[in-house]
C-alpha cells in the first residue's frame, strides 16, 4: 500500500505522461494561479472536479464551464456496470472513453466511478445469484480496471453498500448475498487490475459522526488491520441548507485510519444558506490534510439531478454564483498539501482498445534470461475463486507468439480469461497470446489473467515462446 500511497493528490498525475505535460502547465504559478477552481486547488495539492455527462460534450456553454474551471471530472452514469457490460462479457467503453480522452487531452485527472453498486446493474446481472453473480463481479471489476489502467485516479470500487437507519450495517442486495466478503474481493480485484489507482469506498449520509458513517469506519479499519488494498473513502454530501457540526471530525477520523478523504458528489439545496454551506465544506476539507479533492455532481444547476432545487455553482448560462466564490475564497485561504517527490508508478498513457498492449520492461524486472520467455502468476483470492493475473517477459531472442502452460489445482477451473486465448478449463490449461500482445522485442513484458473458480494456490506458470 506504501507505493500507492505515493500516488498522492496532483502528483498522482504522473501516471500518464501525457498528463503530466499538461497538469505541468496547469499548476504552473503563472497559468492564472488561484482565479479558478481548479487552479487554486492544485496549488495546494489538490483537485477541484465535476461529475460530467458525455451527452453534454457538445454543449459549448457546458464545456467552457468544465475547461475552465475544473481539473478532475468523473462520469455520471457512463462508467457503471449497465453502460460498460449490457451484456455479459460483452463491454461497450464509447461513452465513457468519451469523457476520460476529452479529460485526459486536457491535462485533468479522471475519477472512476463506479466498478460495483446495488443500483444500476444490467439485466443479465440482476437476475444472478451467488457464486455465479460473484464471478460475474469480480470478473466486471478485473475487466473494466484493467481497461482503464493507468487512466484513473481513483475508483470508487463499491458504492452505497450500507444501509441507512440505526444499525450501521450493511445494505440487503444481490451483491450482498454471495457473501460478505464481497467488497474485500472487489477491491483485491480492482487492486491487481490497476495497482497505481487509489481504490475508494464511496457513499451518502456519512457527513457526520453516524451509525451509517461508522459502520464503513468500521469497515475501512478492519481492512486496513488486515492489508485489504483501501487508499481512501468518498463522501458523497448531498447537502441542504446546514453542514453537520461533527463533519470535519468525521473526515478527520476517517484520515486517521491511514486513508484519504474526497468529497465526491457535492451539492447544496439552493437557498439563504447555499454560499455558507458551499464554504464550509470546503474549509473543512482543506483543513484535513489527507482530504484530496473535492467534486460537484454536475458543471450547471440545470444538469443537475436536483431537478429545481438548483444545487451547483454555476447556473444554467454558466454564470459563476455567490457559493462560488466562497469555494474560490475558501480553497486559496487553505492550507497546502506537499506532494512526494517522485511517483514510482508508470501506465500506458491511453487506454487499449480490444485489451492491454504490451508495457515496456519494469525497471525491476530481473535482466533477461534466454531465448525463450518466462512467466510468473500473482493472485487475488476469496473463498470459492480467484482472479490470476500473469506477466510474461520475453527473452533474450524476443518472441513471435508465446504459450503460457498453468497446471490447476484439483477441483479449480478457468471462468474467464482476458488478453489471452485459454484451450480448456480445468487440468493444465495452455493459454496463448492474441493479436496485439504476441510479438514481444528482448525483455519487453506484457500480462494477461483469468478468473477462476476453486482455489489457484500453487500454480506454476511455464512459458514458451515462439
Amino acid at each position: 500500500m506504501n507505493r500507492k500511497r505515493t500516488l498522492q493528490l496532483m502528483a498522482t498525475v504522473s501516471v500518464a505522461g501525457a498528463i503530466v505535460a499538461a497538469m505541468t502547465v496547469t499548476f504552473s504559478p503563472s497559468a492564472s494561479a488561484g482565479t479558478t477552481l481548479g487552479t487554486s486547488a492544485a496549488e495546494k495539492g489538490r483537485y477541484f472536479g465535476a461529475a460530467v455527462a458525455a451527452g453534454k460534450l457538445g454543449d459549448s456553454t457546458y464545456t467552457t464551464v468544465l475547461n475552465r474551471e475544473f481539473n478532475s471530472v468523473v462520469a455520471e452514469n457512463e462508467m457503471k456496470w449497465a453502460s460498460t457490460e449490457p451484456q455479459r462479457n460483452s463491454f461497450n467503453y464509447s461513452s465513457a472513453d468519451r469523457i476520460v480522452n476529452h479529460a485526459t487531452s486536457r491535462g485533468m485527472l479522471v475519477r472512476g466511478h463506479t466498478l460495483l453498486w446495488h443500483a444500476q446493474q444490467p439485466t443479465w446481472a440482476q437476475n444472478l445469484s451467488g457464486s455465479d453473480l460473484r464471478s460475474a463481479a469480480i470478473n466486471h471489476v478485473t475487466r473494466v480496471a484493467t481497461y482503464y489502467r493507468g487512466k484513473i485516479h481513483s475508483w470508487d470500487v463499491v458504492n452505497e453498500a450500507f444501509a441507512d437507519g440505526g444499525g450501521g450495517g450493511r445494505r440487503d442486495s444481490n451483491l450482498q448475498r454471495t457473501g460478505n466478503d464481497w467488497i474485500e474481493a472487489a477491491f483485491r480485484a480492482a487492486d491487481a487490475a490497476d495497482p497505481g489507482a487509489r481504490l475508494c469506498y464511496n457513499d451518502y449520509n456519512t457527513d457526520g459522526v453516524n451509525a451509517k458513517s461508522t459502520g464503513i469506519y468500521n469497515m475501512v479499519r478492519d481492512f486496513k488491520s488486515r492489508g485489504v488494498p483501501i487508499d481512501c473513502v468518498g463522501f458523497q454530501s448531498h447537502l441542504g441548507g446546514s453542514v453537520p457540526g461533527d463533519y470535519q471530525a468525521n473526515l478527520q477520523r476517517f484520515a486517521d485510519l491511514g486513508v484519504d478523504v474526497q468529497i465526491t458528489e457535492l451539492d447544496v439545496a439552493q437557498g439563504s444558506n447555499q454560499a455558507n454551506v458551499y464554504g464550509t465544506v470546503t474549509r473543512a476539507c482543506m483543513a484535513v490534510s489527507r482530504c484530496t479533492g473535492i467534486t460537484t455532481w454536475g458543471v450547471r444547476d440545470c444538469d443537475s439531478w436536483r431537478g429545481g432545487e438548483n444545487p451547483l455553482l454555476f447556473d444554467c448560462s454558466g454564470n459563476k454564483k455567490a457559493a462560488y466564490t466562497n469555494v474560490l475564497n475558501a480553497l486559496n485561504a487553505g492550507p497546502g498539501i506537499t506532494p512526494p517527490p517522485t511517483n514510482p508508478t508508470t501506465g500506458p498513457t491511453s487506454g487499449p482498445t480490444t485489451g492491454p498492449t504490451s508495457s515496456p520492461p519494469d525497471p525491476t524486472t530481473p535482466p533477461v534470461g534466454g531465448s525463450g520467455c518466462t512467466a510468473t502468476v500473482s493472485l487475488n483470492s476469496w473463498t470459492g475463486g480467484f482472479v490470476a493475473s500473469v506477466r510474461v517477459t520475453a527473452g533474450s531472442g524476443g518472441t513471435n507468439g508465446w504459450t503460457v502452460s498453468v497446471a490447476l489445482p484439483s477441483g479449480a477451473s478457468v471462468t474467464n480469461t482476458w488478453s489471452a486465448s485459454a484451450s480448456g478449463t480445468t487440468g493444465t490449461v495452455r493459454f496463448t497470446n492474441v493479436s496485439y500482445n504476441g510479438r514481444l522485442t528482448p525483455g519487453q513484458v506484457t500480462e494477461f489473467g483469468f478468473q477462476g473458480n476453486g482455489s489457484g494456490s500453487g500454480m506454476t506458470p511455464t512459458c514458451t515462446a515462439s
